[in-house]
């Protein structure tokens, strides 16, 4: 987390596409209140981020944080990756 500044918006989510070069889609959720019955919803939602080193896999938890735009819906970064998605068909001892 070292390099961040404090003034920026993070979230937290799941990769769930990396086919685009230097690109990951993220989906983020988040827990509201249906506004009639109060029951909680999950919501979800989209975001491109660049990710400059391609090494964010799908099912990765990452934070992403806002930047400047960087291209017509790319407006967030990786911060960093949390955790890992397992591979499939691959031995932890092989991976490390």
């Amino acid at each position: 987390m070292e390099g961040r500044t404090p003034h920026r918006k993070v979230r937290t989510g799941i990769v769930t596409s990396d086919k685009m070069n230097k690109t990951v889609v993220v989906r983020v959720e988040r827990m509201s209140k249906h506004p009639l019955y109060g029951k909680p919803v999950l919501r979800m939602k989209k975001y491109m981020a660049h990710d400059e080193a391609n090494e964010c896999r799908p099912g990765d938890r990452i934070l992403i944080e806002e930047t400047r735009p960087l291209s017509r819906h790319k407006r967030w970064r990786v911060a960093e990756i949390i955790e890992r998605a397992p591979v499939l068909g691959v031995a932890e001892e092989e991976e490390a």
